[in-house]
């Protein structure tokens, strides 16, 4: 034993070296044991290459499934979900007790035939909803991509790709599956992927092929390729992927992420890549990265069923009761009442008299509530798929209410979570202006000799050196790969969208990029060709915050280009290169006021022997076996010195039509916006600036840790500072990239964290994973106990729509997989605002009042006219409520964004307020039986002193609550249509019209027999009509004066601006403060955190708009990819 751990101690000395700080030759291990990812050899999965696969690994197949249900899981999951109403549970034990026999006294069937129907509606609604989300499955399922078969390329669908395929995927199209690449078109098996779907990055990342396998760039390659491919089992780590190739006869050589392209991962600026696949369907990383769609409910829906549950208490405590009393008045009458026929058993049968008033009282919870909600439910969602106003006519997509068990929920949203890239932005860079000197100059003209800046540079403007300096730096300095088309056009690639725009924007000018070798680049300087020799490359990273390229021109002057961050390009600034700088920090300043992404230009001429000099140094530098890094950044600092200030340039990162007036509105109806992005820092922060979701008056708390300990000194610093005004909403902006974010997230810091992250008004998460989005929504979901919302547009973003209480989804150009995933699907983050401050303040305004409606009782009754009560008398006046009412037009509510807070704040329906309509409804149900009871106390209704029996008193007391109930439902209306006048009145003819069939039944009809004759004996008795006017009169006059009380005393926003709809009189009164000036304790805060903040320098780069989107770190290093491209040799076409 001891031999073998001296063995092992020498291998593990000589592979990981000494630990400097005892964890670093175990990080490997221990992070394998944290993460539970480790996996037995035999789990490893192994892939034949140009055969078949053998039978024993099942791999799953690449068909994918966001819907909720299934053929074979619809029956289980739609019961399940029924049954967690506590009503349908009542309701299914009333049926089962109706059919004991003498149990009921209403019918076997009265409870049942309902249920069932209920249940059939909403399984009818269920299977519609489900199937929109199947068919849009389908979309995906059935893409087609070309597959190798034999000696030629098949087109194949997506669902028909199984492991093992060698495929060929074109320019501009989607990974159907998980791929490890094996060629392109691109010089050494490069090729450009975007990841904005899966991560939220707006830069290109760059893969690479091995050198083995980059050469196989034709069918005949591909088949004679043999071998395997090992690789890890299945998981859901983007970053992360191990393997290795096994060529028949030849070394295995190892794969990594930088060799793996990812379903939901799109190809860009490369013709076409061949690759084999490796995970399919739900086995793929992102499929890993999702969950199955949950079964949501909405608040209202889970308030109502806790109250249904009381209500069933009072239920059985009333039958109890009752149930009681009769065996003491049974054992009181039994001697004396002996004509009754009691009996002596009477006490015998007390539990069927209990199952027999459960029976009898059931209706005072409304079966019809359950199928009016659904009907309700459904028909609002038609009404949003419908709504003109949210169809994008470009796209030609409408607004798509996948569920509709939510659209009340859309009503109270508290918190917003949104993803960036594509769902605030369109993910489209174009180059907008640029300043030197005192002028700015604008790229809108549409011939370049008309720009100002190429006619200063024509005649000799006193700007004309600098503007060529900067025309021809936005020419050289880059990584861009121009492509020159049939037709004569250039088109970019870039992994760097910025860097595209600053190439096309010198376009404007006049100066075009044409081509580029490993060793220079040619463009065109307003017609004339210049070369210029690239002599060196200082890439861009987060760190540097610049990027350098020194270049040979064509006088043969050695010159250093760079550009970057305000911050770094003025620190290393020449004393005599100053000029206009002051002048130039206020152009960055307006610059970023318009949200636009700014760099600082820069140039330096430097002597051959001191460039001879620095380059071996340099060379020494990159070659360093220790601290390499650091000697990089020392050789780089040396060079890029002494330089002279040139001006800046403007990007636009272009937004979606009408953000910032959305979140605009959005913030002043109360509503929290979170911006929960993928992206850098940097970007995140300059889109906050464009959209308005941050101001320049704003403070700002960055909280960039590196550890645990520094994470949580920092958090419980900031809440301390904040004192009395902790979980009070404040003018602060709180930013934190994603690292910092894991442990903010860890147990003993989550609650400061989120009490903090709830005392600021924005909050912004950069770099975050798909699964960091979902905790993010989920913890602050539990902590604010508040309805959140997430959107996004991306296959990254599914996490977190399906963790929020509502789910919205973009239509957008990442796909559909969150549109699919979500609960309602929108083409704009503009059309937010309608479905929410109009959709979804209607329509919890309109079930609330559904729902309280619907409690009232009834007794004395023939069967089937307890059985109609609900599901015809007066199912009409709620429906119409449910469907149509609404306290202002549509125009008012997106006016006044704050007349959505009445229902994000719950206020038209809770605990107190149910509790107050069933009271009113009890209140009610007593003055509709003891006023009819009291006028036909002495039995005489007719002028021959005729008495009608208690079923006569009964339809007088029907009569009298399907006209009172109606009468309420027109009193709670606010907004009357043809279809709410012919509800109302409807319902009651309806009833007059029932009692008069319902009477001529029998004996032609043998059913009913107790109702013969029922209308003639109503309708002859003055006594009935007499009641008729005055008894619902009576009962809804208290209801009336509270509501007249109520509007003129007690007015209300919404009150005060309905009155001036009506009126058509001016509601700006009502709009508020304005949202742009400081409150007071942001005010007292400004110093605050403008002390204690450590990052100077990223404040400043804020205020002044810098934002730099570039890869670092990838497979394939910039100063690489620029020595790769020849463009003037042609590519393979793949064939």
């Amino acid at each position: 034993m001891s031999l073998h751990m001296e063995l092992y101690n020498i291998i593990r000395h000589r592979f990981f070296g000494h630990e400097e700080d005892g964890t670093a030759s175990s990080s490997a291990l221990d992070r394998e044991t944290e993460t539970g990812d480790s996996h037995a050899p035999s789990d490893d999965r192994v892939i034949f290459i140009n055969r078949a696969q053998p039978p024993v690994p099942k791999f799953v197949n690449n068909r994918i499934s966001t819907a909720k249900y299934s053929v074979i899981r619809f029956i289980p999951l739609f019961l399940f979900e029924q049954f967690r109403r506590w009503a349908n549970i009542f309701f299914l034990m009333i049926a089962l007790l109706q059919q004991i026999p003498d149990v009921s006294p209403t019918g076997r069937y009265t409870t049942l035939v309902p249920l069932i129907f209920i249940l059939s509606v909403s399984a009818i609604k269920e299977i519609i909803e489900d199937i929109k989300r199947h068919r849009a499955d389908d979309e995906t399922n059935h893409r087609k991509v070309e597959v190798l078969r034999g000696d030629n390329w098949i087109s194949i669908r997506w669902m028909d790709v199984i492991v093992g395929d060698i495929i060929k995927v074109l320019n501009n199209t989607f990974f159907p599956a998980d791929l490890v690449l094996l060629s392109s078109s691109e010089p050494q098996g490069m090729s450009f992927i975007e990841t904005a779907n899966l991560d939220g990055e707006t830069n290109l990342k760059i893969r690479q092929a091995l050198p083995s396998t980059a050469k196989l760039t034709t069918i005949n390659d591909l088949k004679n390729l043999s071998g395997n491919i090992e690789c890890e089992p299945p998981n859901k780590h983007l970053y992360e992927f191990t393997g290795i190739l096994k060529e028949t006869n030849k070394i295995a050589e190892p794969l990594g992420p930088d060799q793996v392209m990812l379903r939901g991962a799109m190809l860009r600026n490369t013709s076409w890549i061949f690759g084999i696949v490796v995970y399919t369907g739900h086995e793929t990383k992102l499929m890993r990265n999702s969950t199955t769609a949950p079964l949501k409910r909405s608040s209202v829906d889970k308030l109502t069923n806790v109250q249904i549950l009381l209500l069933f208490g009072i239920l059985f405590t009333m039958c109890l009761v009752c149930s009681v009393f009769n065996v003491v008045w049974s054992n009181n009458h039994g001697d004396t009442d002996w004509y009754i026929g009691l009996g002596a058993n009477s006490t015998q049968n007390f539990a069927y008299n209990l199952l027999t008033f459960l029976i009898l009282f059931n209706n005072l919870i409304p079966i019809s509530l359950q199928v009016t909600l659904e009907v309700v439910r459904f028909i609002q969602a038609i009404f949003i798929n419908m709504d003109i106003k949210m169809y994008h006519y470009e796209t030609d997509t409408p607004a798509m209410a996948r569920t509709s068990n939510l659209n009340e929920e859309l009503g109270q949203v508290k918190y917003i979570f949104s993803d960036k890239t594509g769902t605030l932005t369109r993910n489209v860079m174009e180059f907008k202006r640029c300043a030197i000197g005192h002028d700015v100059y604008d790229a809108s003209a549409a011939n370049f000799e008309d720009a100002l800046i190429v006619q200063h540079l024509r005649h000799d403007h006193k700007n004309a050196p600098l503007i060529k300096e900067l025309l021809v730096l936005l020419s050289v300095c880059h990584t861009v790969i121009p492509e020159k088309m049939p037709d004569g056009t250039i088109v970019y690639h870039a992994a760097s969208p910025d860097e595209r725009a600053l190439v096309y924007g010198a376009c404007k000018f006049g100066y075009i990029f044409e081509s580029r070798t490993p060793s220079y680049v040619e463009i065109s300087a307003l017609g004339v060709k210049e070369r210029y020799e690239i002599l060196s490359v200082l890439e861009f990273s987060s760190a540097r915050k610049r990027m350098s390229v020194i270049i040979k021109d064509p006088a043969g002057k050695i010159k250093l280009f760079c550009k970057g961050a305000d911050t770094v390009i003025y620190e290393r600034l020449d004393n005599s290169g100053r000029e206009h700088s002051e002048i130039l920090l206020q152009h960055l300043e307006n610059f970023a006021t318009e949200g636009l992404r700014t760099l600082c230009c820069a140039v330096a001429e430097l002597k051959k022997d001191e460039y001879d000099d620095w380059k071996q140094l340099y060379h020494k530098a990159t070659i360093s076996l220790q601290h390499r890094e650091e000697k990089i950044e020392e050789a780089a600092n040396l060079i890029e010195r002494k330089l002279k200030l040139i001006g800046a340039t403007a990007i636009e990162d272009k937004l979606q039509d009408g953000v910032p007036e959305a979140i605009a509105t959005l913030l002043n109806a109360d509503i929290n916006i979170w911006v929960l992005t993928g992206d850098k820092q940097e970007t995140a922060i300059n889109i906050g600036y464009s959209c308005k979701l941050l101001s320049h008056g704003m403070q700002h708390i960055i909280l960039n840790e590196e550890g645990l300990d520094s994470t949580r000194e920092s958090i419980l610093r900031h809440n301390a500072e904040l004192g009395d005004n902790l979980e009070k909403q404040n003018e602060i902006a709180l930013v934190i990239d994603g690292k910092t974010l894991k442990y903010a997230l860890s147990c003993e810091l989550r609650t400061d964290f989120l009490r903090l992250c709830i005392s600021c008004k924005v909050v912004i998460c950069c770099r975050v994973s798909p699964m960091q989005k979902a905790e993010v929504v989920e913890y602050v979901t539990k902590h604010t106990k508040t309805v959140t919302l997430a959107i996004g547009d991306g296959a990254n973003d599914v996490a977190m729509i399906q963790k929020a209480h509502v789910g919205v989804g973009i239509s957008g150009a990442e796909g559909l997989q969150a549109a699919c995933a979500s609960d309602y699907s929108i083409a704009q983050f503009r059309f937010l605002l309608r479905l929410l401050l109009v959709h979804g303040a209607w329509n919890y305004s309109r079930m609330c009042k559904l729902i309280l409606y619907r409690w009232s009782g009834q007794i004395l009754f023939e069967r089937w006219s307890i059985g109609l009560y609900n599901v015809l008398f007066t199912a009409l006046p709620p429906l119409a409520m449910g469907l149509f009412d609404k306290a202002c037009s549509d125009e008012m509510m997106m006016t006044h964004p704050q007349l959505y807070k009445p229902s994000q704040n719950g206020q038209l329906f809770n605990v107190k307020v149910f509790w107050l309509w069933v009271v009113n409804g009890m209140i009610h149900s007593a003055i509709l039986f003891w006023l009819p009871l009291l006028i036909c106390e002495h039995d005489i209704l007719w002028m021959s002193g005729r008495d009608g029996g208690y079923l006569v008193v009964g339809n007088f007391v029907y009569t009298y609550v399907v006209i009172t109930v109606c009468l309420k439902a027109g009193l709670v209306t606010n907004s009357w249509t043809w279809l709410t006048h012919c509800a109302i009145w409807g319902s009651i003819l309806l009833w007059f019209l029932f009692i008069i069939i319902y009477s001529l039944f029998w004996p032609t009809i043998p059913f009913g027999s107790v109702m013969t004759g029922m209308y003639l004996m109503l309708f002859t008795t003055a006594v009935f009509w007499l009641g008729m006017f005055l008894i619902p009169v009576i009962t809804i006059i208290p209801d009336f004066l509270i509501k007249v009380v109520r509007g003129t005393v007690f007015k209300s926003l919404t009150d005060a601006v309905r009155e001036g709809e009506i009126r058509k009189t001016g509601t700006d009164v009502f709009r508020g403060e304005s949202k742009n000036s400081l409150s007071e304790t942001a005010r007292l805060l400004k110093n605050v955190f403008t002390r204690r903040t450590p990052r100077i320098d990223l404040e400043v780069e804020m205020s002044h708009g810098f934002a730099f989107s570039q890869e670092e770190g990838g497979a394939v290093s910039q100063t690489a990819v620029i020595r790769a491209y020849d463009t003037n040799i042609p590519k393979p076409d793949g064939m």
